[in-house]
């Protein structure tokens, strides 16, 4: 996966007609509608915003993230599963130049609605120059649409003051406009050189230190 943000694969280099898209789910995103309305910040006044608010329902917002074309891909679902995950790949894959690519990397991280082989052998039927990547087991954090999500979480939802779910949605559709007009890719600092001196530096801290891994092994 790290060598794939690098545009390597298998140790050979990606070709001008392959793509790496890193994609996931934000779930739950609410509709909050405050009972009084929010005051904007002030010359010496903090943004206020009332603590008691109704509830407007909640939404599940799924990205597909170009990694190097630095272009986000988007929908609004009602809930997040196995259905509304390929809606987003059709979403993408129907259209150029993934369609006609010669091949398309998915990160995606080990959750219900991408989950296994049976994840990836389903992509590849519907879309045979698709390949499913998975990060490794508790390390989401690697994939670099949760970048993208952490944005849309400071400038988008927070704070969450929106009449209803239609709000919410157009707010997101929007956004993704306005950073689809301006975004570079990110610049991923985290490669497999890195990694390899990280788990060079565990294994000299496990020989050095034997009782914490037995501590790990046990718990």
């Amino acid at each position: 996966m790290l060598d794939l943000y690098a545009r390597v694969w298998e140790g050979t280099p990606l070709g001008a007609d392959e793509y790496v898209i890193s994609a996931d789910e934000k779930t739950s995103i609410q509709a909050r509608c405050r009972c009084h309305p929010t005051l904007a910040p002030g010359q010496a006044r903090a943004m206020r915003i009332n603590h008691t608010y109704g509830r407007g329902g909640a939404l599940a917002y799924l990205a597909a993230y170009d990694v190097h074309r630095a272009t986000v891909f988007d929908r609004c679902e009602k809930t997040t599963g196995i259905d509304p995950f390929m809606n987003l790949v059709t979403q993408v894959m129907s259209q150029e130049p993934y369609a006609s690519a010669k091949r398309v990397f998915w990160v995606v991280d080990n959750g219900s609605s991408h989950r296994g082989k049976a994840a990836a052998d389903r992509l590849t039927a519907a879309f045979p120059n698709a390949v499913l990547v998975h990060t490794p087991v508790h390390a989401s954090w690697l994939n670099q649409v949760e970048i993208y999500f952490s944005v849309v979480q400071r400038k988008v939802v927070s704070p969450n003051d929106f009449t209803d779910l239609a709000q919410v949605g157009d707010r997101l559709r929007a956004f993704e406009d306005r950073y689809n007009a301006a975004a570079q890719p990110f610049q991923w600092r985290f490669t497999t050189s890195d990694l390899d001196d990280l788990l060079a530096r565990l294994d000299r801290r496990a020989a050095d230190h034997p009782e914490e891994s037995s501590f790990r092994l046990a718990t």
